[in-house]
């Protein structure tokens, strides 16, 4: 999977949860995910456990305090992945 596809498929994942005032085209690797995106940090966590499930992935509680941006849940992947 190349990183394209993992961003591709991390937008898919977040997608879902953005609240009504904001459209699935502001998610950016820079963007903060609740001081942007407005995601709660309930839905956060389901971001976490949906991660998990589609890269086949366990995050630990210092990669979810790590995890701000959609770039950084991007880095995290990555290093999961390989």
């Amino acid at each position: 999977m190349t990183k394209e596809e993992r961003y591709t498929k991390l937008k898919e994942i977040i997608e879902p949860y953005l609240p009504e005032d904001v459209s699935a085209a502001s998610i950016k690797p820079e963007s903060h995910f609740i001081k942007e995106l407005n995601i709660n940090s309930a839905n956060l966590v389901d971001i976490v456990l949906d991660v998990e499930d589609a890269f086949n992935i366990t995050l630990e509680n210092e990669d979810m305090d790590s995890m701000q941006t959609v770039g950084d849940a991007l880095k995290i992947i990555d290093v999961k992945i390989t």
